[in-house]
């Protein structure tokens, strides 16, 4: 007999019906939520966040770019945020008007650094001598900045280009006479010899790091992105009541030893949520001052057109909802 009976063809029907039903009802899985970083002290709570479970099994994926700048892939879609200075974030609003900065990392107080050979006495006597720094604009900025202090420009010195995971052994081998450089390889240059001659403490409010991403994460990606800014907070509050144990942590991907990395710690203000409520809050006149000089330096390098206000690019919608 090819045929069913009715009752039975009802039945059949009736349990694909509920079949469909429920499987309807299941919620569809979480996208992945791709952050885009690269190799520094104020980036490392990111992954104590991912080492210590905070994210649980919510999809957040941080992928590291070690010579390699992550706004590069952020505008290329491979990464839906960026770990970024202001120099990387601030170029990226003219073509893409909905980025926001979500969450302000930290604040740079002399981990960023111009660090130069023990014969050359200060930053005068970079004049006509060969600068090594990598690709990035935050680099040049620093630079600029330092020399500024006693009337030179970049147009005084040679430009070398080093990549950063070269830049010890470039100072080393004589290569080049100065390097502009940050955490963790600042400290690695000055074991080795190297004299400091400048550093971000010197310009305070300029040298920002922020997260940054889509405003339409908020639709797309609502509940990672909770998930990671409240694991952000979390990893500040265990840095700060264990700071031996998250020392040990951190400092293993950065190549240096726990002692170095609480160090390192020293040259930067990790923002804590009070903080990044009142700068995200547009009410920091420090965080707007020191970004408008940055701003002026970008247009006078030919990186941005015009000034850009950063007021509409700070959003405080996340760390606003944060339980502290």
């Amino acid at each position: 007999m090819r045929g069913f009976t009715l009752p039975v063809k009802l039945l059949i029907v009736a349990i694909a019906l509920s079949s469909f039903i429920l499987i309807s009802c299941v919620p569809a899985p979480l996208k992945p939520l791709r952050i885009g970083t690269n190799v520094w002290p104020g980036y490392e709570p990111l992954f104590l966040a991912r080492e210590l479970g905070y994210y649980g099994k919510t999809p957040i994926q941080l992928v590291e770019y070690p010579n390699f700048d992550p706004n590069r892939a952020y505008r290329n879609g491979e990464v839906e945020m960026s770990a970024t200075p202001m120099t990387g974030f601030l170029p990226l609003a003219p073509t893409h008007p909905d980025v926001r900065a979500w969450l302000i990392m930290d604040i740079s107080n002399g981990a960023d650094a111009i660090v130069a050979k023990g014969a050359i006495a200060n930053l005068q006597s970079l004049k006509g001598r060969r600068v090594g720094f990598d690709r990035s604009m935050l680099a040049p900025f620093v630079l600029s900045r330092g020399l500024e202090q006693v009337g030179l420009s970049l147009k005084d010195v040679k430009i070398v280009p080093v990549e950063l995971s070269e830049q010890e052994e470039a100072f080393k081998q004589g290569r080049v006479d100065a390097i502009v450089t940050f955490e963790p390889y600042r400290s690695n240059i000055l074991n080795a010899g190297a004299k400091l001659l400048f550093d971000s403490s010197q310009i305070p409010g300029e040298v920002v790091d922020v997260l940054i991403g889509s405003e339409s994460l908020l639709t797309t990606h609502a509940t990672q992105l909770q998930v990671l800014i409240q694991g952000w907070f979390r990893a500040l509050d265990y840095i700060e009541k264990n700071p031996e144990d998250a020392a040990r942590r951190m400092a293993r991907r950065q190549g240096i030893t726990p002692e170095q990395f609480l160090s390192s710690l020293k040259g930067l203000q990790l923002v804590t949520l009070e903080e990044n409520q009142k700068l995200l809050g547009k009410t920091n006149s420090v965080l707007l001052k020191g970004t408008q000089r940055l701003s002026q330096f970008l247009v006078e390098n030919n990186i941005l057109k015009q000034d850009v206000d950063l007021n509409p690019l700070l959003d405080d919608r996340l760390v606003r909802d944060v339980k502290p």
